[in-house]
């Protein structure tokens, strides 16, 4: 009797050992360049759940602003970026030998929207010329698009307009409520938050008038993707699943899910905000950065005079992960 416990005893223990196997997770450190309602589906993939059906442990970080999140990344202080492509560029541009390439795409749009300090219903992009514009920070996405889109206009920045680009990122909403600026250029959920409290007017979208851009972009090193593949893999089926989560589901509902990464907003303030950059298409419904779209974002680099190098779509963006999911 004693032999044949000590036999059920062995056995149970290995089928524990082997369910502990079964059950490893993996932790993830992920660098995200700000914290906004724009990354809507990677707080959905985290609070839904999506990363642990995927054995992922994720330990989010915000590290505010784009050379900050590409030092962690390259520093090894994260795994994995959250930031606008375009800092994969620069890093390229240096002949870096382990540069940052783009796995999996989330937004597809420019997320800026234009505000003006006064309401204007019958506002025209010939209304900027000699204004006092608040722009944002010499070589990142939303400077460029901005530019991008108001040369498409006929204006040119830095001759047609009174600009200003010397505040930090965090601190141009609260320049913009207490200067004499007259238009900026805001994120959601704040350009919806000054308009509700009567601090600016939305009067247009740069998501809008830019075309599809591969705007927001999970990137790693080279070398973390040669040694991690099934967990990059397993990362990018789970943002996939909240891609496609946020595709199917009210803006309301989508609000409740990520409201704890907002304490200070109002859910249907982020609501209006998820609606909005739904209706305009920012969200990707899939992880695949294309082709054509990198090429957009080269040309608005070019155009505001901050292309480096030449930046090869097969060096720079890894299709693998994003088409093996999609065809699953």
């Amino acid at each position: 009797m004693r032999k044949l416990s000590c036999f059920i005893l062995l056995i149970s223990s290995l089928l524990l050992i082997s369910a502990c196997g079964q059950d490893k997770v993996t932790k993830i450190k992920l660098a995200e360049v700000t914290r906004s309602i724009f990354y809507a589906p990677q707080y959905v993939a985290l609070e839904k759940g999506f990363f642990e059906e995927e054995g992922l442990e994720v330990d989010l970080q915000t590290t505010w602003g784009g050379d900050t999140t590409m030092t962690a990344l390259l520093s090894d202080s994260a795994d994995i970026a959250l930031v606008g492509s375009e800092t994969s560029i620069y890093v390229y541009a240096q002949d870096s030998r382990d540069y940052a390439v783009n796995f999996a795409q989330l937004t597809q749009t420019d997320g800026t929207f234009l505000v003006a300090k006064e309401a204007d219903e019958d506002f025209k992009w010939d209304d900027l010329r000699d204004s006092h514009f608040l722009g944002q920070r010499v070589g990142g996405m939303p400077q460029m698009v901005g530019e991008y889109v108001l040369k498409q206009h006929h204006i040119q920045p830095q001759e047609d307009l009174n600009l200003v680009q010397n505040i930090d990122f965090a601190n141009i909403p609260g320049a913009f409520a207490s200067g004499d600026y007259e238009y900026v250029q805001l994120f959601e959920p704040t350009a919806s938050i000054f308009e509700a409290n009567g601090q600016g007017h939305i009067v247009a979208s740069f998501g809008e008038e830019s075309g599809k851009v591969p705007y927001t972009v999970f990137m790693a090193k080279q070398s973390f993707l040669e040694e991690e593949e099934e967990t990059v893999e397993a990362f990018t089926r789970a943002i996939y699943k909240a891609q496609q989560w946020v595709q199917e589901t009210d803006s309301l509902e989508i609000a409740k899910v990520v409201e704890p990464y907002f304490e200070d907003t109002d859910v249907e303030m982020l609501a209006n905000a998820i609606d909005r950059y739904k209706q305009q298409g920012s969200y990707a419904t899939s992880p695949l950065l294309e082709e054509e779209a990198w090429e957009n974002l080269k040309n608005i680099m070019d155009e505001a005079g901050e292309l480096p190098a030449e930046a090869p779509y097969e060096d720079l963006v890894n299709t693998d992960y994003a088409e093996k999911i999609i065809q699953e």
